[in-house]
């Protein structure tokens, strides 16, 4: 198939994670041998309105991501040049959304938006939800189909007018093989991992773990940020600071090394669409206990299973932490399976195909 996706803003403009979903995505179409097309703001050095990056060509729409006019003028034209079977496009700007449609009608091709449900904020730094207004409500209802990652913004988007039937989940894809190849790291019984900002809610695992003091574990908490020293002083102040080691920003690599070692995995933000690192750590083995929040979507990767937990208070976590203990530990677990780049891609393929099809009966 011919596959044009549509990203104003790419992973090679800001590494955060809606950017890195779509790139994942793109990538495994193309290594399943699809012609994969990007319309995006240039970000290569040169006059060339195309580059092509390992195997993927990228058109250049506009110069700059202050033209965003001009982005959404050509982009119809642009994407009705290309000749895409499918369309596939962002959702932010939602603009490109609206422009996307016309260039999908000019193409004939069906329309699929991405909706990650992470919203930029003036900080630079993001929260989550559905920004309100006209433009984000069309590009709800406009597209063929809306994916989002987890049930929970699944739900944002019917609220805001997407129907049953319109809305797809699928989450991001882990690598099972990259976790069988990556040999544990030194033994661990309890992990966390992400950036310390005011939404890490480490505190919660903290003052769980000091329930536990007079038994025998260890806690490693991967991810640096702003609160870092806040947290690390308050393990002095819970005197666990001899068994929690702050080990800072990992790998990839490493972080999978810790989850095969690790023998539990908590997950405490209080806003998450999509418990990337939870993922990779279930499918590493890990036993999760995810601790329940409104904006968090964690708590939907661990219901319904025995080596899940779901908590809400700390002394609910603590006492998760002590019957996790009579688990077996894993280096892997087959059950996630689901999660895999395969199983992933092959649902997008899926997703494709049905649209292909009811759009030739229409």
């Amino acid at each position: 198939m011919r596959l044009a996706f549509v990203s104003y803003e790419t992973v090679f403009h800001r590494d955060n994670e809606t950017n890195r979903r779509l790139q994942t995505v793109l990538e495994l179409l193309h290594e399943r041998g699809h012609e994969v097309h990007v319309c995006c703001v240039a970000f290569w050095d040169s006059n060339l309105d195309t580059f092509e990056k390992d195997g993927i060509v990228y058109h250049g729409v506009a110069d700059s991501l202050e033209s965003g006019r001009t982005f959404m003028f050509r982009l119809p034209f642009t994407l009705w040049s290309i000749g895409p079977d499918i369309v596939h496009t962002a959702s932010e700007p939602p603009g490109q959304v609206h422009a996307a449609s016309w260039g999908a009608t000019l193409a004939r091709a069906p329309l699929l938006t991405e909706w990650y449900g992470e919203i930029d904020r003036p900080d630079e730094q993001t929260t989550v939800g559905v920004p309100t207004g006209r433009w984000y409500n069309g590009a709800i209802t406009k597209p063929d189909r809306v994916i989002t990652p987890s049930r929970m913004v699944g739900t944002w988007v019917r609220e805001r007018g997407a129907t049953n039937g319109q809305v797809a989940i699928l989450p991001n894809p882990i690598d099972l093989e990259r976790i069988s190849d990556t040999p544990p790291g030194a033994n661990v019984d309890v992990v966390y991992a992400r950036r310390l900002d005011e939404g890490a809610n480490l505190e919660s695992l903290l003052l769980g773990l000091a329930e536990l003091r007079d038994r025998n574990w260890n806690a490693s908490i991967l991810g640096d940020g702003p609160h870092r020293e806040n947290y690390e002083s308050l393990t002095r102040d819970l005197r666990i600071d001899d068994r929690v080691t702050f080990v800072g920003d990992t790998t990839l690599e490493e972080r999978i090394a810790a989850y095969r070692s690790a023998h539990v995995f908590v997950q405490t933000a209080t806003e998450c669409v999509y418990p990337t690192e939870l993922a990779w750590a279930l499918g590493a083995g890990c036993i999760g206990i995810v601790e329940y929040h409104t904006d968090s979507a964690a708590h939907e990767l661990v219901e319904g299973r025995d080596r899940g937990f779901r908590t809400t208070s700390e002394q609910e976590l603590a006492d998760a932490i002590l019957e996790a203990g009579s688990l077996e530990h894993l280096t892997i677990d087959d059950s996630y399976a689901y999660l895999g780049r395969s199983k992933v891609i092959d649902r997008y393929l899926e997703l494709y195909e049905a649209l292909q099809e009811s759009q030739g009966v229409l």
